[in-house]
């Protein structure tokens, strides 16, 4: 938590256009969960199954809808949504350090790179030829910006982050930390059993307001560029192969892997360790749950799953072996009905033939 930060209640209620219930003068100087607050932060409830512990909280203010605030005699922020409020507030309480304006004096710089000076770019930075880095830019210690990407305005880059050679990131965009963006993707011609590599002469091209999670790759293409639209938002160890599409304000959880080629809508929702083979399309709106494998296309909005959930090992060894058993069955079943067909239907006349 930053001490160093405190608001009002009634600065915070305008802030969220919410109604404030309670001392408008109480001082906030942090977020925390219900359980955990002290007098001086603010809490919320999203969840109706964290309702239990509202009445004994210690929390100085909290946000809640109209329907959780009927009997509750603290004080409180009045939302619609307080998820969403809490999502804004955090902002305010955000301790992040602020990276100052300026060059790095260990920083490289190439001559023909072009840096607004209200940029920040930081130690053992490197800005390779032709790059473009747009205003409030703020690159981190030990990142590597490729000959001809650009930044655009208001864009923050981790430690350690890599864009390759001809990257066009959008504005508002973060990368965290270890992300690799513009890697070579994974084309490879077969001569003889031997592999003949692929050149990847295409690029990447970011949106706006995206986030790259730590430690994701997105491949350039191999020949038009791989697509991240406005928006969209990456967990962590996420595999995006080349030429890859993802609409506008799609969200994916950690470890996803897209093989190249695929087209994702817009507002899609894809769950952590979802696979999707190549050179596929899913439309607008689609939900994959977690594990799942996606093979064909998706032409239709809605939820879609794959895979067996968790059960008891010794239950998950005796399903294992009736799914074994499923052609063997479905033969045996095939054969049955034959026979059925041939008892109801009785023996040909063959005096009507």
């Amino acid at each position: 938590m930053n001490g160093n930060i405190s608001f009002t209640l009634a600065r915070l209620a305008e802030q969220l256009g919410a109604r404030l219930v309670g001392d408008p003068d109480l001082l906030i100087s942090g977020l925390a969960t219900l359980q955990e607050a002290e007098q001086e932060q603010l809490a919320f409830l999203a969840n109706s199954q964290y309702r239990k512990f509202l009445a004994d909280s210690r929390a100085g203010a909290v946000l809640l809808t109209e329907t959780d605030a009927e009997g509750f005699s603290g004080n409180a922020l009045i939302v619609v949504d307080p998820y969403l409020s809490y999502a804004r507030l955090s902002h305010q309480f955000d301790p992040k350090p602020r990276a100052p304006i300026g060059i790095h004096p260990s920083a490289v710089v190439a001559e023909d790179a072009v840096v607004d000076p209200g940029a920040s770019i930081g130690p053992g930075a490197v800005i390779a030829s032709g790059a473009i880095i747009a205003a409030g830019v703020s690159v981190g210690a030990q990142c590597f910006v490729g000959a001809r990407s650009q930044i655009g305005e208001g864009g923050w880059l981790a430690p350690r982050v890599t864009l390759y050679h001809d990257v066009i990131i959008g504005e508002r965009v973060v990368v965290q930390s270890g992300a690799i963006i513009g890697s070579e993707g994974f084309g490879f011609a077969n001569e003889a059993g031997q592999w003949q590599k692929i050149a990847q002469i295409g690029g990447v091209r970011i949106g706006n307001d995206v986030e790259i999670g730590a430690n994701t790759t997105i491949d350039r293409g191999a020949l038009a560029d791989t697509l991240i639209g406005n928006g969209v938002k990456l967990d962590n160890q996420i595999q995006i192969a080349h030429n890859v599409q993802i609409g506008d304000h799609s969200a994916m959880a950690a470890c996803v892997g897209i093989s190249g080629s695929t087209r994702i809508g817009k507002h899609c929702m894809i769950a952590g360790g979802v696979g999707m083979v190549g050179h596929i399309e899913v439309c607008d709106n689609v939900f994959v749950t977690g594990m799942t494998m996606v093979t064909r296309s998706i032409t239709e909005p809605g939820a879609y799953s794959s895979g067996t959930a968790m059960q008891p090992a010794a239950e998950w060894r005796k399903s294992a072996a009736r799914i074994r058993q499923l052609d063997a069955l479905a033969k045996r079943v095939q054969q049955l009905e034959k026979q059925l067909e041939v008892v109801t239907q009785g023996p040909q006349d063959s005096s009507k033939s």
